[in-house]
């Protein structure tokens, strides 16, 4: 595996980036007081922001009967809690069986290297984050990626690299290519 593309370590947000803190009123009220009702707090606050900035989780302690240390140990145990905001396209990268035996090592590696960001990462420009995953569930399309749910399959590193000038391209055009 390239050493663009190893695992990396988790990173907290950026305290100076200024986020609304009223918008999540409506959760506090809804979960605040309810015990055991952490994760569903930082659902939704995931959901209202796109990541679970600092000064959120540290408005959930101040306003809930959580503890910073609570707060940061759920955010940071569950794979499906990020601590910093995603690009436009998410790329997952399979690692399944079927798409290793297949080549995926070589397929992340290209697009890494191509993005220039390590697993785990997003673009300057905030236009591509990639994340590697341990199954897709399309075994028979190995190996596979997939953008904002779209799936590839039958990749080469090329191809790879070729879907993501492609978007690229869209988006220096102006045509947005969301799902």
């Amino acid at each position: 595996m390239c050493e663009n593309c190893r695992e990396t370590q988790i990173q907290l947000t950026d305290t100076n980036t200024a986020i609304d803190l009223t918008l999540m009123e409506p959760i506090i009220e809804k979960y605040g007081k309810v015990k055991g009702s952490l994760i569903n707090i930082l659902q939704e606050i995931q959901s209202l922001y796109g990541y679970l900035p600092q000064q959120a989780m540290e408005y959930i302690a101040e306003t809930t009967d959580n503890k910073k240390a609570t707060i940061y140990g759920v955010a940071t145990f569950y794979t499906q809690f990020r601590l910093h905001p995603i690009g436009k396209y998410l790329i997952l990268q399979c690692q399944g069986t079927a798409c290793h035996v297949n080549g995926s090592k070589d397929v992340s590696k290209a697009i890494c290297e191509h993005l220039k960001i390590n697993s785990g990462e997003t673009t300057e420009d905030l236009l591509f984050t990639v994340e590697n995953v341990a199954c897709l569930g399309c075994c028979s399309l190995a190996p596979v990626i997939m953008i904002n749910g779209e799936a590839y399959g039958n990749l080469t590193p090329k191809k790879a690299v070729q879907i993501i000038k492609n978007i690229k391209k869209q988006e220096d055009r102006g045509e947005n290519n969301e799902n």
